[in-house]
């Protein structure tokens, strides 16, 4: 043992190397050993430094954000179409509006309030009219127009009417003939009396009259009642015929309006007849 235990003057004790070279040797052993502490708790110490900056590095460095998601696509605008059909009415008459809508959640038609996104509707303007449709929805506001155009009633024809119905008259309307001194219809004249009765069957409106009418032989009263018999002839025909008797006129003039003057047979057969005159007399 190089140490010999010593007391001081305290009253503690310790230890002394008993000679210098066991003293010199204990201080080499001695620093060896600090030198070798001072190194290792250098070591540890580099090293709790280096994990602390690794936390420290860790936790100060910012995680990167991801990027925000895409906006949302604009909401689609609305679309709309309105038509009219027919888009020419007369007056009083009824059309249809007939509207398709897409993208919209707020429909209405001016004049007639609001209305499904698509659908038709039955209107009659008073006067030509110009409906607008307006169609909203998220995306915006759309519109759409359509003309109904009213025309106004022709007026009344009256005496235009009655004209044209003459003019059918005299065109469609055939004489009924008769032999000398006879009031029978003749085989000869029934075709033209059945198409008189159609065509006045087909114009259930016209009230017409039918003259007697006689040749220049014989003397006035005798023609006269020869006329009105004849007259009566063809009334009766018609009747028969399905013409209303209510319709009908009859009147003699005998010889008294002959339609040819000359005194032959050929003349005087002109003048034999049942003759319609359009309306009544």
């Amino acid at each position: 043992m190089f140490m010999r235990r010593f007391a001081s003057k305290n009253g503690r004790s310790g230890l002394l190397p008993r000679t210098p070279a066991a003293f010199i040797i204990s201080l080499g052993e001695f620093a060896r050993r600090e030198g070798t502490l001072k190194h290792s708790k250098l070591k540890w110490s580099v090293l709790l430094l280096a994990l602390a900056g690794i936390m420290v590095l860790g936790a100060c460095k910012k995680k990167t954000a991801p990027p925000p998601p895409p906006p949302p696509p604009p909401p689609p605008a609305p679309t709309a179409s309105l038509t009219a059909n027919p888009n020419t009415i007369p007056q009083g008459q009824s059309t249809n509006l007939i509207w398709q809508t897409q993208n919209a959640t707020d429909v209405s038609i001016d004049g007639i309030g609001s209305v499904e996104p698509s659908g038709n509707r039955q209107v009659t303007p008073g006067a030509s009219t110009t409906y607008h449709l307006i169609a909203r929805g998220p995306g915006g506001t759309q519109d759409a127009t359509a003309r109904v155009t009213v025309t106004s009633p022709p007026p009344p024809t009256g005496p235009s009417r009655s004209a044209t119905e003459e003019e059918m008259f005299n065109q469609n309307i055939r004489d009924i003939f008769f032999d000398y001194d006879s009031y029978d219809i003749r085989p000869d004249q029934q075709s033209a009396v059945q198409a008189d009765a159609a065509f006045l069957k087909q114009h259930p409106n016209i009230t017409f009259t039918v003259e007697g009418h006689c040749d220049e032989r014989g003397s006035t009263e005798y023609n006269l009642a020869l006329g009105d018999n004849r007259a009566g002839a063809v009334r009766s025909a018609l009747v028969q015929s399905g013409v209303p008797a209510d319709r009908i006129h009859t009147i003699s003039y005998g010889k008294e309006k002959p339609f040819c003057t000359e005194s032959n047979e050929q003349c005087w057969q002109q003048n034999r007849r049942g003759h319609f005159v359009y309306g009544s007399r």
